[in-house]
């Protein structure tokens, strides 16, 4: 009982919302959310002045990802609700997922108005791509484009079939922006405004491009070769230059602001944040395995599971039969411990399948699409850390359930008040306590809570030792802060 008490202790909520606040602080101070660089130029409200145009602006300085493609979704739309004149994606990134930055590097080249980059130091790999679909780049002196070989996790080159959809599309994406006229000693030439061979030569390191790349050599290019090449219009430290050098200076500039619901959904991605998650999963679970009836453990559990896979849904993770896969296993569990005899096949599915839905909910499943064998190696690595999190949180919540009333922690936080009967205070039901020595039978299975059947009379109890089917015969041995504790005889 004193364990329902720690639940509903108003200082034990006090203690978890502490380490909500320790965990938010460190997950603000460790990661920038999108749309809070560049403090010098501000959000304006809704209603724009439109005499000078509206730039909006917003970032992309992280993992190409599905988080990304929400963004970048989202950003377009309000783009084109403020009817903003330009859009400017301000870049800094390593690369990503090759299909999410094909999906934004679409939505660049579809885009009605102009879109630029300013490459705030790198734009590599799948950062390439999305970079030279806009119609004009800007990159901070000693930043660098290119190097889009397709790898895997381990940063080993992906079969060629997956090289020659990058190629393919790196090449398409330069092309698209045409040729352009060059007039030599009064005769007119038509050039590439963007060498597609060039940026096919950032993924294929056979490719030669005189001048620019011998063969052997995955192509990069830093900002005055960018320039050199028609890859770059213009250096540039801040989007204010970047406007000023597109002759944009007098343009009201307005920035993608990070939602609400963006924080929200940040900070439960933090993989401090989902461990803990899965502690209350686990600890709500076993929890309300300790006592009988449904009560507010399970309530935690319940509660804990919808913010673990809620965000993961929302970005696109976690996919319906990943989230099927967790409450099968739940319920698997369940009939192991309520209507199944012993612990066996049911109970073993069902672990297994709440792990592995845990751990496939955080892994973006085109992973398995480009490298089966990488992938299988990202899987293993998230099982591992999901398992520990799992043996931890039993471990935590067998520790709390032995310390509650003994610990002088927990007295703190449990009611643990003397109540003597000399003072008129009764603890429990003194009939109760004259049903010790007793005999009935197991009204429910006691695994090991339950209740029991003494004559006419139904009981809340506990087994004293391994589980106790329905039906049959047991003897109560000792009442214990309002509990019965019976054996099997």
């Amino acid at each position: 009982m004193k364990t329902k008490r720690l639940f509903w202790s108003w200082k034990f909520w006090l203690f978890l919302l502490g380490i909500h606040f320790i965990v938010a602080a460190q997950v603000a101070t460790d990661t920038v959310p999108p749309g809070k660089g560049d403090s010098a130029i501000k959000a304006l409200p809704a209603e724009l002045p439109k005499e000078n145009g509206v730039v909006y602006v917003f970032e992309i300085r992280e993992e190409i990802a599905k988080p990304v493609w929400r963004v970048t979704r989202e950003a377009f739309e309000e783009a084109r609700r403020q009817k903003a004149d330009y859009i400017l994606i301000h870049v800094n990134t390593y690369g990503g997922l090759v299909n999410i930055a094909d999906s934004i590097r679409t939505t660049i080249l579809n885009c009605e108005v102009p879109v630029m980059v300013f490459i705030d130091n790198q734009a590599i790999s799948a950062g390439a791509l999305i970079s030279i679909a806009a119609d004009s780049i800007y990159m901070r002196p000693g930043g660098s484009i290119g190097a889009a070989t397709v790898v895997n996790q381990s940063g080993d080159a992906v079969p060629d079939k997956y090289q020659s959809f990058m190629r393919s599309t790196m090449r398409a994406t330069a092309e698209a922006h045409g040729k352009k006229p060059v007039i030599v000693d009064g005769d007119t030439t038509w050039v590439w405004h963007r060498d597609p061979f060039i940026a096919e030569a950032m993924v294929d390191p056979r490719l030669v491009v005189e001048g620019v790349v011998d063969s052997g050599k995955v192509l990069t290019l830093t900002a005055e070769e960018a320039i050199n090449f028609g890859y770059c219009e213009g250096k540039a430290t801040s989007i204010e230059e970047v406007l000023e050098q597109s002759g944009l200076s007098e343009y009201t500039v307005v920035r993608h602001e990070f939602s609400t619901l963006d924080y929200i959904i940040h900070f439960l991605l933090s993989p401090i944040v989902q461990s803990i998650l899965i502690l209350l999963i686990i600890g709500g679970i076993y929890f309300e395995l300790q006592t009988p009836g449904i009560g507010f453990p399970l309530g935690i559990a319940v509660l804990a599971a919808l913010m673990y896979f809620a965000p993961l849904y929302m970005e696109g993770l976690a996919q319906n039969w990943e989230i099927l896969a967790f409450l099968l296993g739940i319920v698997l569990l369940a009939l192991e411990i309520f209507v199944i005899p012993g612990f066996g096949v049911a109970g073993i599915s069902g672990i297994m399948l709440i792990l592995v839905s845990l751990t496939l909910g955080v892994i973006d499943n085109i992973i398995f699409e480009v490298d089966a064998k990488d992938a299988m190696l990202v899987a293993a690595k998230v099982f591992g850390r999901i398992l520990i999190t799992v043996i931890v949180g039993f471990a935590v919540s067998l520790w709390i359930s032995r310390k509650v009333g003994t610990s002088r922690f927990f007295r703190g936080i449990a009611l643990d008040k003397n109540q003597n009967t000399s003072e008129g205070y009764i603890s429990i039901d003194v009939h109760q306590k004259e049903m010790v020595g007793r005999t009935g039978t197991a009204h429910t299975v006691l695994r090991p809570s339950g209740r029991v059947r003494i004559g006419e009379e139904i009981f809340d109890a506990r087994a004293e030792i391994g589980y106790i089917e329905k039906g049959d015969k047991v003897k109560v041995i000792r009442d214990e802060t309002g509990q019965l504790y019976v054996i099997k005889i």
